[in-house]
């Protein structure tokens, strides 16, 4: 089921507008989310904000966002005072550069969403700039205020539709070179290469959303519905994990991998 959008607004190239809404692509609805309890009393505890100085509480409405400017205080700004600095992005994708779509590294890319027209008015437009995507293998660049920040957004034809995914922003990447400078692949032919390659070979399977379940949640959820109908806290000692061994010579490594794979498929 499609879930609702989070945001709306319009998408426009040039002359070219059209109203469109947008959905994270990705959601943690699923998750197993805990609330912290009173042990003695079984109540359900809530956080609130307190003056550091005074400890006393905080009403909502007397928080406000604050810049430290060094260790004598801090420069104040309301609500409408942060949402004035970026009016034209908060509500319009302008798309205004676009760059090859093989350009950007991976690094770059933070968050997918879905794109999609709002209307039947203008779902011709956003056709026509999807479908300019494609031909020109381009993405779009643009800005837009989300989560109380202006992003720099990319804007990607994907099957019929449009993904937008937020960017890093420039400080927040860090040089592959800084950590990566030495070696590199190398292209290799020695027998440890040749071994390896098999082993690849012997466990490579098609993708699929089954390779990235999580264990973890699903024993969670196993624990919570066997104490709903108990009520009994069941402990369990946790097992444990083997240290890995340390690998003395590759290729030894390599020909028990090979030996212990093979053993499994029989």
């Amino acid at each position: 089921m499609a879930q609702r959008s989070f945001w709306k607004g319009y998408l426009k190239l040039s002359l070219v507008t059209c109203p469109v809404a947008m959905t994270p692509a990705t959601t943690e609805s699923g998750k197993v989310r805990f609330h912290t309890i009173n042990r003695k009393t079984g109540h359900r505890l809530r956080s609130q904000y307190v003056d550091a100085q005074t400890g006393a509480p905080v009403e909502d409405d007397a928080q406000i966002m604050g810049y430290p400017r060094g260790e004598d205080g801090y420069v104040m700004l309301d609500d409408d005072e942060l949402d004035a600095v970026a009016l034209d992005s908060t509500h319009t994708i302008d798309i205004e550069t676009f760059v090859p779509a093989d350009s950007i590294g991976w690094v770059w890319y933070d968050a997918p969403h879905f794109l999609v027209p709002d209307d039947e008015i203008g779902e011709e437009a956003y056709r026509v700039i999807q479908a300019a995507l494609v031909a020109t293998d381009t993405v779009g660049i643009s800005r837009l205020v989300m989560y109380r920040r202006e992003r720099a957004v990319l804007l990607e034809a994907r099957g019929k539709g449009i993904v937008l995914w937020t960017l890093h922003f420039g400080g927040e990447v860090r040089d592959a070179a800084d950590y990566f400078a030495e070696g590199g692949a190398e292209t290799r032919h020695d027998p440890e290469m040749k071994l390896l390659k098999e082993l690849i070979d012997r466990q490579k399977a098609p993708w699929t959303p089954k390779m990235v379940t999580d264990p973890v949640q699903e024993r969670l959820l196993d624990i919570i519905e066997s104490r709903k109908k108990t009520r009994q806290r069941a402990r369990k000692p946790r097992a444990a994990s083997p240290a890995p061994s340390r690998v003395v010579n590759i290729m030894d490594a390599l020909k028990a991998s090979l030996e212990a794979e093979s053993g499994r498929r029989r």
